[in-house]
């Protein structure tokens, strides 16, 4: 692409002659319009590697991550619950991987409190029904910052996006990025999802031990299952930062969802499971609760199919009532 650029400006240049100043301003407008063919557009990024060998396996790629220094929160094989509970699967391998860098997480939470949304990340690995290859797809730092409301710039993430990228050279050494056949659509709701509630300060202990009790008593019922669970307060307690009282990150899931959505878009395991935290910080009464919505889900896939809307719809209600029943 640089090289097709350059060849049309110098083609320009030695046909209508151009001053020095004016050969600058063009350089600097070259390098933009590189930067911005180099830039994403895609939410979800997409690697994927030949593997005739079956030698990558989501175990392999697991000790390729912690290699690079992330913690794995979990490697959870869905083939067998999807064969379990629907009696199929569209997947010789479908595992979904949740993972995060500690002392990555503990500066970003010094800055932004929703770091829990992405802390742990997802992604899922997979090789669909009788591929020779296999895939993995992450969130590029660009959906996190939107996520986040934080700048697209931010220092921590971009970095923390590399390393992701480094894992998953070492991981899939041949792997290349996949293009994807949609377009982000514009989100029809808010992209995060939040609530709040008061606690003494002095009596938060047993406040938040009740809190906790009346979450997971309503999961199972409306159709989630815990596939993870992260205290990032102790994490942050053992390197000595005490700036929030407790900090409780929940991987949640729910089946039917992902075994819906896979079927046209397994990278959907980028959003799967969902990060849903409960935080407050030191001294303040307030307890924050949020989670990325469904609509991240709609957007960053492209999806419009009814029946993929509707089941996405139907977590996203069911979780906010149990969250509006605990915290009212």
């Amino acid at each position: 692409m640089e090289l097709i650029i350059k060849s049309i400006l110098l083609t320009y240049l030695l046909t209508v002659g151009m001053s020095a100043k004016d050969v600058v301003k063009i350089e600097e407008t070259k390098k933009e319009v590189i930067k911005k063919v180099e830039s994403t557009t895609e939410d979800i990024q997409v690697f994927t590697a030949e593997n005739k060998d079956g030698k990558i396996t989501p175990k392999s790629i697991q000790e390729a991550f912690e290699k690079v220094g992330f913690f794995v929160s979990a490697n959870r094989d869905m083939n067998t619950p999807f064969k379990k509970q629907f009696k199929e699967t569209s997947f010789d391998v479908y595992n979904l991987f949740t993972f995060y860098k500690k002392d990555v997480v503990l500066e970003l939470a010094k800055k932004y409190e929703n770091v829990g949304l992405f802390a742990p990340m997802s992604m899922s690995i997979y090789t669909k029904k009788d591929a020779k290859s296999i895939s993995v797809s992450t969130l590029s730092a660009e959906a996190m910052a939107k996520i986040m409301k934080v700048p697209a710039d931010e220092k921590l993430l971009t970095e923390l996006r590399a390393l992701v990228v480094k894992a998953l050279e070492l991981a899939l050494p041949n792997g290349k990025l996949d293009k994807l056949s949609y377009t982000v659509a514009k989100a029809s709701g808010e992209l995060v999802t939040s609530y709040s509630m008061e606690m003494e300060v002095e009596e938060w202990e047993d406040e938040f031990e009740e809190l906790m009790m009346a979450f997971e008593g309503e999961l199972a019922p409306n159709g989630f299952i815990i596939a993870g669970q992260n205290s990032l307060g102790d994490d942050f307690e053992e390197k000595d930062y005490e700036g929030y009282d407790f900090y409780e990150v929940y991987s949640i899931c729910k089946l039917p969802v992902i075994f819906t959505i896979a079927k046209t878009r397994p990278e959907a395991g980028a959003f799967a499971p969902c990060s849903l935290y409960f935080a407050k910080k030191k001294d303040d009464k307030e307890v924050r609760i949020a989670f990325p919505s469904v609509y991240n889900w709609m957007s960053s896939l492209g999806l419009s199919n009814q029946k993929d809307v509707e089941i996405l719809e139907d977590a996203q209600k069911r979780m906010n009532n149990i969250l509006t029943s605990i915290t009212e």
